[in-house]
Order: structure tokens, then C-alpha cells, then sequence
């Protein structure tokens, strides 16, 4: 027959695999919370971190800063925020136009949560956090944040 390699759903299939054997893997890394929402798996350690520390935690586990795009996915790292007691910082972050949050990859926001008269910051804010009710405010980056990776 054909060699393996060359079969599409054997290809598929092996792919998969590897990508949950890669999300467990920096899932159990982490040691903390997971919960998992349609395709994405979060994760906190409980750890209070500033966001640029945060940029780097997520990849090093094997993950990404976590983005909510729908109100199952902010109700789940809400209920970490919530256990925790803790604020948390979002995969959000304000662009060059004061007020034009996107998601850390760039692309724009199509579902939000703000808190009522957020964003407020005009500028001087340039990340979102999550209060314990998982509404978002923006808020400077410097401060330390619960983090909460998605894989």
C-alpha cells in the first residue's frame, strides 16, 4: 500500500493526537486549574504575575494568554477569577488608536464583557483584566494578575 505518511487521515488523525498529547502535556505543566470549553482547554497555576511575564508563561507551557470569544469561554475563566479571588489579565490589549482593544494575535475583538464606562484608560491603559464578576476593565499592564493560559 502507500506509505504512511502520504495517507491524509492517518496524517489527520496523527496530528490531532500530537496536539492533545502537546495540550496535556503543558496543561500538566502548569499544575493548576483546567477546564475545557468546546476545543480550548484552560489552565491557571494560581500565580499572580505582571502581563509581559505573562506573554512569556503561556508559550512556555505550550499554550497561549487566554481569549474569551464567547460568553461559555468568560464564564469559565470568570469561575478561575471567582476560585481565586483574584483579577485576571486577558489576551487583550489596546492598539495605537486609544480605545481599539484587539486580541494579542492582532486580529479584532468580536465578542466583549466590559464593565459599565469601560475602557476608561484612553491610552494609558493597555490591558484588560477580568474583575471576579468577568466583566473586563483596561488597566496598566505593570500591575500582577492572575494567569490563565488557554491550549
Amino acid at each position: 500500500g502507500m506509505p504512511l505518511t502520504t495517507d491524509a487521515k492517518i496524517q489527520f488523525t496523527f496530528h490531532k493526537y500530537n496536539n492533545q498529547i502537546l495540550q496535556g502535556k503543558g496543561t500538566l505543566s502548569l499544575q493548576g486549574s483546567i477546564l475545557a470549553v468546546g476545543e480550548k482547554v484552560f489552565s491557571t497555576n494560581g500565580q499572580s504575575i505582571t502581563f509581559d511575564a505573562f506573554r512569556e508563561a503561556c508559550p512556555k507551557a505550550g499554550g497561549h494568554i487566554v481569549v474569551m470569544r464567547s460568553p461559555e469561554e468568560n464564564e469559565a475563566v470568570a469561575s478561575f477569577v471567582k476560585k481565586y479571588n483574584m483579577y485576571a489579565y486577558v489576551g487583550l490589549t489596546e492598539g495605537p488608536s486609544p480605545g481599539d482593544f484587539r486580541y494579542s494575535d492582532g486580529t479584532p475583538v468580536n465578542y466583549t464583557n466590559w464593565y459599565p464606562g469601560e475602557p476608561a484608560g484612553q491610552g494609558t491603559e493597555q490591558c484588560v483584566e477580568m474583575y471576579t464578576d468577568g466583566r473586563w476593565n483596561d488597566r496598566n499592564c505593570l500591575y500582577n494578575r492572575l494567569t490563565i493560559c488557554e491550549f
